[in-house]
């Protein structure tokens, strides 16, 4: 099992596909490290050798943000945002929709409302005649 970027490469997945697994890199960067390096990206990734583990790692590392790192510099951004008092900023701390979205209908998961089906609003009888 292949560990780059503290994070463990499924064994059965393509190794195209496995590297997206690692926060910060998608399809398309996925394709220029593999082409880069020279790999089949057909390949699984319980079929690579220790020295191409090795190669991807030297790769990510330097010159691709990812896991940790990443994460930090979007929450640095977010925080300034918020400290500027911009509307971006202002929408982050509300917990709305930041993009220009509707929130009279959806936004839901950025809300957290659960949606309930409303009733005929009396209540049940204790008693079934």
């Amino acid at each position: 099992m292949a560990r780059i970027a503290g994070v463990n490469l499924p064994n059965e997945k393509r190794l195209a596909i496995g590297l997206t697994y690692i926060f910060g890199i998608g399809r398309s960067t996925a394709q220029k490290i593999i082409t880069r390096l020279g790999l089949n990206p057909d390949m699984k990734c319980k079929d690579l050798v220790e020295a191409e583990v090795n190669q991807l790692k030297k790769v990510i590392e330097s010159e691709i943000r990812v896991e940790g790192e990443l994460k930090r510099e979007i929450l640095a951004n977010i925080k300034r945002l918020k400290e500027i008092n911009c509307y971006r900023g202002s929408r982050h701390s509300k917990r709305l929709p930041v993009r220009g979205q509707r929130t009279k209908t959806n936004s839901r998961t950025i809300r957290g409302n659960i949606r309930r089906t409303a009733g005929s609003g009396k209540k049940q009888s204790a008693q079934k005649t």
